[in-house]
């Protein structure tokens, strides 16, 4: 994990904490951290290790690089899945985890079986559930050209993704801004239905 964050504390960009400015991939590498903890305190350790390096290095392949459409956002999303996988798996091939192992994290990194592998499942949720915590308001934020019903379909979107394990974490577990909660327990909650 210290190699994961020092690859990831070369992020130019930059996230303010607590009126610090911080590595951005680093930030949301231990965000990520400390809701596995609070989500699923028993994790595996492969999914600690995919928890914390998700995002391994994630400036140097841009959104800008695609076009600017669903298509490219998800040619853009593939690839960096794999490119995850190979940074992450050369730092543990480095450090000497075995080859089951590394292929097990590419796995995990890559959401392969989405759904029917519970670490993949978990993973999944983490990401929902720090999307919602730490980046929604900011999301909101920066798109005040979307109307409530675009927003709606995003976390919709989110919820779709998300176990009914971390549906219900998102409305019981997580702290999202008041004046968001209801949308974010809308979206979750009819989703268990």
């Amino acid at each position: 994990m210290a190699r994961f964050d020092a690859a990831n504390a070369e992020d130019p960009n930059e996230d303010i904490v607590d009126g610090q400015a911080r590595p951005k991939e680093l930030v949301y590498a231990e965000r990520m951290t400390a809701m596995l903890a609070r989500f699923a305190p028993a994790a595996s350790e492969v999914l600690r290790l995919a928890v914390r390096c998700q995002h391994i290095q994630r400036w140097k392949i841009p959104r800008g690089d695609y076009t600017m459409d669903r298509i490219g956002y998800l040619q853009w999303r593939k690839r960096l899945n794999k490119f995850h996988a190979q940074v992450a798996g050369d730092i543990l091939r480095d450090v000497g985890y075995d080859e089951s192992t590394i292929a097990r994290l590419g796995a995990l990194l890559k959401k392969e079986a989405l759904k029917a592998d519970p670490d993949a499942q978990a993973l999944e949720d983490v990401v929902g559930l720090v999307f919602l915590e730490s980046y929604l308001a900011g999301f909101v934020a920066a798109h005040a050209q979307y109307d409530p019903e675009r927003f709606a379909d995003i976390l919709a979107k989110t919820a779709k993704k998300m176990s009914a394990r971390g549906r219900a974490a998102a409305v019981a577990l997580i702290e999202v801004p008041p004046h968001l909660a209801p949308v974010v327990t809308r979206a979750m909650v009819p989703a268990e239905a």
